[in-house]
């Protein structure tokens, strides 16, 4: 089969096109044709080793596809079923084997390329605004990044809530997006101190939760968003890891909190996993919630996609078709 790898660490240019075997399914596991795969920032901190693996690997973690075998003791799944999944490693290609509790069923009107750009994002962006901090009518949120493909879906679950959403984005076209998707408020932070915004659009009180995907750049000034008590939720390094940051910091802004979650903790058990991933799915089947794809492109161009995403260029969802 045909697959993306990584033979060293760098930039997109390492993502190199090569004919590997194709993988076999195991006991516990099922292999799946794959139609589309998602792409997530993850992918460029696994390239660039910010995350380390192993070398040579095939990157990618989200994807949806068509069963084409299953292993030993696999009893609910069958070829030919079109299931989704995110946390997959091996995405980067033509097929990849997971483990059966890691795959979702897609239900009728929610294709494989929908199901391929909503899980990974889809189901961060339900953990964040559920359950790191529980999102709740009168709560203020100040979400970055709102046109990319976490900040759209985070923007919808948030108004879905009842919550108040104060969004930032770079440019024009992305706040339309951003208040296409409900955000009350949206700040152009290339135009505007958004620090200053915030306490202006909050008459000075702050917000109760700054979801920040950016990081190096924004973490601090999210941290000064906060009103007493505050949520400063972490969940991305989109211009960079944030310093080693002193506890007591914490406490001179207000007894604040800070978290920096990851899905693997919230998608832990085979129930929590359907939860999430059935609401997210659900709530495409319904309209409550809308995915937007940026763009597609051919596995091959794998380069051009982490490109792109780098550039913070795309408005929502890139897809990579093997």
């Amino acid at each position: 089969m045909n697959a993306i790898q990584v033979a060293q660490l760098g930039g997109p240019e390492v993502l190199s096109c090569s004919e590997v075997d194709t993988p076999e399914p195991v006991k516990g596991q099922a292999r799946i044709k794959l139609e589309a795969v998602g792409l997530n920032y993850i992918d460029t901190y696994h390239r660039t080793g910010l995350y380390p693996l192993d070398l040579p690997f095939i990157p990618g973690l989200e994807g949806a596809g068509t069963v084409d075998i299953v292993g030993e003791n696999v009893d609910d799944l069958e070829p030919g079923d079109r299931v989704a999944y995110a946390g997959v490693p091996g995405s980067y290609a033509e097929y990849v084997v997971a483990p059966a509790e890691k795959l979702i069923k897609l239900p009728e009107g929610v294709d494989t390329r929908t199901g391929a750009a909503a899980m990974l994002q889809g189901m961060t962006s339900h953990y964040l605004a559920h359950c790191t901090y529980p999102l709740s009518s009168g709560d203020v949120a100040l979400i970055h990044a709102a046109a990319g493909g976490v900040g759209l879906i985070l923007v919808q679950m948030a108004k879905l809530r009842g919550a108040r959403v104060l969004a930032t984005v770079s440019t024009e076209e992305k706040a339309s997006l951003a208040r296409g998707a409900g955000a009350d408020e949206v700040i152009l932070y290339m135009e505007t101190d958004f620090e200053q915004e915030v306490k202006h659009l909050t008459d000075g009180e702050g917000v109760h939760v700054a979801y920040d995907s950016v990081g190096k750049s924004t973490w601090e000034k999210s941290m000064n968003c906060l009103r007493p008590r505050g949520y400063l939720v972490l969940f991305g390094n989109a211009s960079g890891p944030v310093p080693p940051i002193d506890p007591l910091l914490l406490t001179q802004r207000g007894s604040i909190f800070m978290t920096r979650p990851t899905m693997i903790n919230y998608t832990s058990t085979r129930e929590e996993l359907v939860q999430r991933a059935g609401d997210v799915v659900g709530w495409i089947q319904s309209g409550d919630l809308s995915i937007r794809i940026d763009r597609e492109l051919p596995l091959a161009e794998a380069g051009e996609a982490h490109r792109v995403l780098e550039a913070r260029e795309t408005k929502g969802k890139v897809l990579l078709i093997p």
